[in-house]
């Protein structure tokens, strides 16, 4: 099948899922951040205050994920996406309204539970479970919503600080989500239900089975797998919240850095696309080694970065790794643990990977607070990266000879 005529026959059903992904972004660290100086202005807070605030938000999101991420095996996206959305809207409404610091974890639960766990959950689980031999194009391009809210949203808000009040743009904020209800709606009213439940008949993991979330937490590969992915999560959202901090370090204006944003954003979709074909041809097992490394030489460049321009090149590679980042552990969970419950196995994994951002600003926070600049952190993180894709290599090889002869049904099912 062509891509276009994938689209074609898929529109409305991509769409969602990058509708969905798209909205998470008013609980992803990458916005939120943008207010980063003007919340720790309004209630008196320092960069380990604010950041353990946002990794207790953070982290209590991480374990309602455990249970909530479930509710994707027993409900259609068709009735959770518009409740989570609903939800999300909610927390935006907060946040504007907010009056004591003392309310602000709360705050920022909502957010991170709605928007970067649910919505973005939703949205994966959707793609995984609906498609099986297009399923790196379909998750690819679900992603497009990310990578459009990372392009657009911190230059355009960081812009509209200078004309509106910030609790004016957060209530603007809940104003949109609640507007795109009815699209979201209209885009899901026939959803994908018969080919779903023939794929998940037809998708099994290693075993030629469909593994519980029990026996796939026993199995070593998920344990092996979760410092270079939790750890992508930690260490890119302690960039992204400490972007102020980062930018007034190295001497440039906020708005400079930022302006760097959308190449990350154009690199990350020219790698989502290239990572969702090299997926469908060649299964996530043989790339899930090496999707690491870019982010690894960005962090590098960025630490050590002179000017904007070579901070830009640090920017474009973990746009790279963000790709692969995007596409690569869903579809991972549902080659080697089959379909029927990986809503619940992704939802333990996400909670992972929620809980990962919550320990990145709190961590990023405690270490500038003790006189560790963001710049030198990098450098750190850009090691662990290296490490996590050594340690991947040999069980993913161990779980490939396990997977045998069904390896091949993402890429030969219908």
């Amino acid at each position: 099948m062509s891509f276009l005529l994938f689209l074609r026959e898929n529109a409305r059903w991509l769409a969602a899922g990058a509708l969905l992904s798209f909205l998470s972004s008013f609980g992803q660290t990458f916005f939120i951040s943008i207010f980063a100086g003007e919340i720790r202005a309004e209630f008196g807070l320092s960069h380990g205050q604010w950041g353990a605030i946002y990794s207790i938000g953070t982290g209590a999101s991480a374990a309602l994920m455990l249970w909530a991420g479930g509710l994707a095996d027993r409900f259609r996206v068709m009735v959770l996406g518009p409740a989570v959305v609903v939800l999300l809207a909610l927390a935006c409404t907060a946040m504007a309204l907010n009056p004591s610091a003392l309310l602000l974890p709360f705050v920022i639960f909502a957010l991170r539970f709605t928007g970067q766990g649910m919505a973005s959950h939703v949205s994966l689980v959707a793609m995984a479970r609906w498609f099986v031999a297009t399923r790196g194009r379909a998750l690819a391009v679900a992603t497009l919503g990310f990578q459009a809210g990372e392009a657009t949203m911190p230059l355009s808000f960081v812009a509209l600080k200078r004309l509106f009040d910030w609790h004016s743009l957060w209530l603007f904020a809940a104003v949109f989500v609640l507007a795109t209800i009815p699209v979201l709606v209209w885009l899901l009213k026939e959803e994908r239900t018969p080919q779903a439940m023939a794929e998940i008949n037809s998708s099994p993991g290693m075993g030629g089975r469909h593994w519980t979330r029990a026996e796939a937490l026993r199995h070593p590969l998920v344990w092996t797998l979760l410092p270079g992915l939790a750890g992508f999560s930690a260490f890119n959202t302690a960039f992204w919240f400490q972007q102020v901090h980062f930018a007034a370090v190295k001497g440039w204006e906020h708005l400079s850095l930022v302006a760097l944003f959308p190449l990350g954003t154009g690199a990350f979709i020219l790698s989502t696309a290239a990572f969702g074909w090299a997926l469908d041809r060649f299964g996530s097992p043989r790339l899930m080694p090496l999707y690491l490394l870019p982010v690894a030489a960005g962090f590098t460049f960025l630490g050590l970065a002179p000017s904007v321009p070579v901070a830009g090149l640090g920017i474009v590679l973990i746009g790279v790794a963000g790709g692969g980042q995007a596409t690569l552990p869903s579809a991972c969970w549902a080659e080697f643990y089959g379909t029927r419950n990986i809503g619940s196995i992704k939802a333990a994994v996400a909670s992972a990977l929620v809980l990962g951002s919550a320990l990145g600003p709190g961590i990023s926070g405690f270490l500038i607070d003790a006189g560790i600049a963001m710049p030198t952190q990098l450098l750190g993180y850009a090691v662990w990266f290296i490490a996590a894709s050594a340690l991947m290599v040999r069980p993913i090889a161990r779980a490939r000879a396990e997977l045998g002869a069904t390896a091949q049904v993402d890429v030969v099912g219908t």
